[in-house]
């Protein structure tokens, strides 16, 4: 097939540190080359790809920090792709959320858009309303709950390549990844580190947008000496990282879509403790890769049956579950169908107008 992956600009595809949709919408690029089919991936130019790259900026808007128009690559991603590019494609597939419905209404080729954020917003109905005969994919069954009526064609788990190596005995520390941000809840992973007497290692991105929240909220808790902050780092250091660690830490308390460093931290072969938010049952077996809580209270408590869990059954659910390979055979067959669909549609429409 001829596919267009259609990324958002706020990250380079991979994104250099933090950045999860850029990041899957890599690994689905990457593995549709490797299964041969003709990708064009359009995203900004310090992306990195086996595919025909059409970079719409050079690099990453999150980088550009002096005087920018950030609205401009966007229209431009956008007529590029859903217009004036668009018949060279059997298929485009956008990760530009509802952004791009307007001009996917309006193209010829089949679109079809995975989803990546929260769609519990109020605001998001009538979006969702107005465009309700795009094609969507969730990535998980939580994700999609609040829209049911919503045109879905299915469900994909996040799925990674072979980055990261099983590590079967475990370390001397926690570990949190990702974000510093009030639904993440870093201070429940501080609090319980403290209670357990644990060392906690956090590997965390500081949006500008949560600054305020870190200085004012998080920061002080880490004046502790169990606690370290070692800020964002890459792909090749999340191995070491994860790995190591007794268990990865994720008391999200919002309704998390998917949440990859969950993925990330099984591939590594280490348990997972979470609360039950949003798709964490869907991805985390209690009591075979780690403890889904519903409680600060429970998880500190779930700490001590970490030794229960087998590390080999974290790497076992990987491989069956959330490979980047079991990811794109998900959207190949979605690809076929919404293909099909299209075609449908389209004859029955010429029929009626002749």
């Amino acid at each position: 097939m001829k596919i267009a992956q259609i990324a958002p600009l706020w990250e380079s595809v991979p994104p250099q540190r933090y950045g999860g949709t850029e990041r899957i919408v890599s690994y689905i690029t990457e593995e549709l080359v490797r299964q041969g089919h003709d990708v064009t991936l359009f995203a900004s130019g310090d992306s990195v790809t086996a595919a025909r790259l059409k970079a719409v900026c050079p690099q990453a808007l999150r980088l550009n920090n002096g005087i920018f128009n950030r609205d401009a690559p966007q229209v431009l991603l956008q007529e590029w792709a859903f217009g004036a590019m668009a018949k060279e494609f059997d298929l485009i597939h956008s990760h530009l959320d509802f952004l791009g419905f307007s001009t996917a209404r309006r193209c010829g080729t089949p679109v079809v858009t995975t989803l990546h954020g929260r769609l519990d917003l109020p605001e998001l109905v009538p979006i969702f309303r107005e465009f309700s005969e795009m094609p969507l994919v969730s990535i998980s069954e939580s994700q999609r709950r609040p829209l049911p009526f919503a045109n879905w064609v299915g469900t994909v788990h996040h799925g990674l390549p072979d980055l990261y190596r099983p590590h079967y005995e475990p370390g001397q520390y926690l570990a949190y990844l990702g974000r510093i941000s009030p639904e993440k809840r870093p201070d429940h992973a501080i609090t319980l580190a403290k209670r357990v007497g644990i060392p906690l290692k956090m590997a965390a991105k500081v949006d500008p947008a949560d600054e305020a929240y870190f200085r004012a909220e998080i920061e002080p808790m880490m004046r502790h000496p169990l606690i370290e902050f070692v800020g964002e780092i890459t792909d090749e250091e999340k191995d070491e990282f994860i790995g190591k660690a007794i268990a990865l830490v994720c008391p999200y308390d919002w309704p998390e879509p998917f949440g990859i460093v969950l993925i990330e931290a099984l591939a590594c072969a280490t348990p997972v403790l979470a609360y039950r938010r949003g798709s964490i049952p869907e991805i985390i077996e209690p009591g075979v890769t780690g403890f889904i809580s519903e409680t600060l209270e429970e998880m500190i408590s779930s700490v001590t049956n970490l030794r229960t869990i087998d590390r080999r059954a974290c790497r076992e659910s990987f491989d069956l579950r959330f490979t980047a390979k079991r990811m794109v055979t998900d959207y190949l067959r979605i690809y076929g169908e919404v293909v099909r669909d299209n075609h449908t549609v389209s004859s029955s429409q010429l029929r009626m107008d002749t």
